[in-house]
Formats: C-alpha cells, sequence, structure tokens
C-alpha cells in the first residue's frame, strides 16, 4: 500500500516535557513525544491519496495539513516513540481505505410474506380486545 520506512523518515519528532503530577523527575527529564507531519510535502502519496487523507483526517489536521500526535503514556521516551509511531501508522492506514460500495438487494419474498402474516395477526389482536358489536 505505502513504504512505512519512507513515511516515518519523513517525520519530525520532538521530546517535551510531560504534564500532569510528578516527583522531581518529571521536572527535569523531556519523555513525552511530538509528532508532526506534513501532509502537503510528503513523497510517500500521490494527489488521490492525499486528498483522501485530507478528507478523513479532516478534524486531526491544522489549517496547513500538519497531523500532530502526542503520546506521554509511558515513562520512556523510545517506549513513547514506539507508541506514537504505531498510532499514525494505524491513522493513515484507516484514512487511506476506500469504502466497498454497497450493493442494493431485493427484499426477499419470504420476508415480506412474514412481515404480512406479523401486521396481520397483531391487527386481529387488536380489534380482538375491542367490545363487540351489538345490534
Amino acid at each position: 500500500m505505502f513504504n512505512e520506512e519512507k513515511l516515518i523518515s519523513e517525520l519530525n519528532f520532538k521530546a517535551i516535557r510531560s504534564s500532569g503530577a510528578g516527583g522531581q523527575h518529571v521536572n527535569k527529564v523531556s519523555s513525552k513525544i511530538e509528532i508532526t507531519f506534513y501532509l502537503e510535502d510528503t513523497l510517500v502519496f500521490n494527489e488521490t491519496q492525499k486528498e483522501r487523507l485530507k478528507q478523513k483526517l479532516n478534524s486531526r489536521l491544522t489549517k496547513e495539513h500538519v497531523l500532530i500526535l502526542q503520546c506521554g503514556e509511558s515513562r520512556s521516551q523510545h517506549k513513547n516513540k514506539e507508541i506514537a509511531i504505531k498510532r499514525f501508522l494505524q491513522i493513515i492506514k484507516e484514512g487511506l481505505l476506500v469504502p466497498k460500495k454497497r450493493k442494493p438487494t431485493k427484499v426477499p419474498r419470504a420476508v415480506k410474506i412474514k412481515r404480512l402474516k406479523s401486521k396481520r395477526s397483531n391487527s386481529e389482536k387488536k380489534a380482538n380486545r375491542k367490545k363487540p358489536k351489538i345490534d
């Protein structure tokens, strides 16, 4: 589908300090990883793939069509980098998927007959609840 190694080489990595509660160690170690990917400048995808990604990832992209991912789950920078890359590749793969065309099918005759039977039995059931007419 696409060359993952080439795509990973186009990513920009930045190590930043994690936010949130922590001890003395968290204030001096940059373990959180931020990935930036410039969709317009990539050479891995052709124009149609770029357009598809722009449409599918519209809510995740900035105005300049830059995808930014952060990962600070682990205390290890290397682990965070691996997680972020996996997440990035998963997002790209899902974005490039072409949905299958739906083939409209005819409603089977047996299903129509079954529906009409159930309608008839429901109407009879409700008609039996009414008081009988005495003339």
